[in-house]
């Protein structure tokens, strides 16, 4: 984490170390919404919640016996952990509903405004300093993404309005992720996330008493998903922990034009000039956000 006190050299590499841990968190993510909706004929989203966590318990698990991590494991703050992963729990169930439905592209865009929330409400949720050039650069990623997704009402559809929600708890799961980072772990924090979600797939799966298991085809997607969500998590509080969410949230941006590419590739969905405009601009944004900050005093 930074902190005041920190020598601009720290501040500096703690920056850059935070952009080298979204890179995995932005391939993570864009794996997983491949995955999502190659499984989405045969699961559905509480499914799929369940399988991914049940991967990522285990893997947790195993890790954590293996490097001796078991001692980490906190209780102190289970009503945090139980806030944090019932927002993502909800604002993942509308993003893997959102990709089967709408282009990915579309779904990544009406995600991202999630940085604008995340900017506006950091100050009062996490008391971190909303400096101009923050603000400026969110707001440019957010004109790049409209530019990109150019929504409008003709194109209101469910799929658009379960993206935008998602926005909403996923900011409210990335400022909580800031506030644990300051007291706990990442095994910690993996652990509660996996564990709690783990009971609330399985008991939003089974609600109707019928819950469907992967097969042969859809075994790899799941486990691909598993892995994917757990690393991308990973990345995003190992980023989080060294450095402001205002800074971090911003970098993510590069998902867009990363997953637009993806989708004309693998599903043949369209992109045009405006894809690569949008992606210009959020790349203006991120640079100048990452230049000023690693060069703060």
């Amino acid at each position: 984490m930074t902190h005041p006190s920190s020598t601009p050299a720290e501040h500096s590499g703690n920056v850059l170390r935070a952009a080298l841990w979204m890179t995995g968190s932005i391939a993570s993510f864009s794996a997983m919404a491949v995955a999502g909706r190659e499984v989405s004929d045969s699961l559905d989203t509480f499914e799929i919640m369940m399988y991914r966590s049940l991967v990522g318990v285990i893997i947790v698990c195993a890790l954590a016996y293996a490097t001796g991590a078991w001692r980490s494991i906190q209780t102190a703050r289970l009503g945090t952990h139980l806030g944090r992963n019932l927002a993502h729990f909800t604002g993942q169930n509308l993003w893997f509903y959102a990709v089967t439905i709408i282009p990915l592209a579309q779904v990544f865009a009406l995600e991202f405004t999630s940085p604008i929330w995340v900017i506006v409400l950091s100050p009062l949720v996490l008391g971190e300093r909303l400096t101009l050039v923050r603000a400026f650069a969110a707001i440019m990623g957010f004109i790049g993404i409209l530019i990109v997704a150019r929504p409008d009402m003709a194109g209101l559809n469910a799929g658009v309005i379960t993206a935008a929600s998602s926005a909403i708890f996923f900011a409210l799961t990335i400022m909580l992720t800031k506030r644990l980072t300051r007291a706990e772990g990442i095994t910690s924090i993996l652990f509660w996330l996996t564990v709690m979600q783990l009971v609330m797939g399985v008991i939003m799966a089974g609600w109707d008493g019928d819950i469907a298991l992967p097969d042969s085809r859809t075994g790899p997607w799941v486990l691909l998903i598993g892995c994917a969500g757990l690393l991308a998590h990973y990345c995003l509080t190992n980023a989080l922990s060294i450095a402001p969410a205002t800074v971090v949230v911003p970098i993510d941006f590069i998902r867009l034009p990363t997953i637009a590419v993806i989708g004309m590739l693998v599903y043949n969905e369209a992109i045009d000039v405006w894809v690569f405009v949008g992606a210009a601009i959020i790349f203006a944004g991120n640079y100048l956000n990452l230049w000023v900050e690693t060069r703060r005093r």
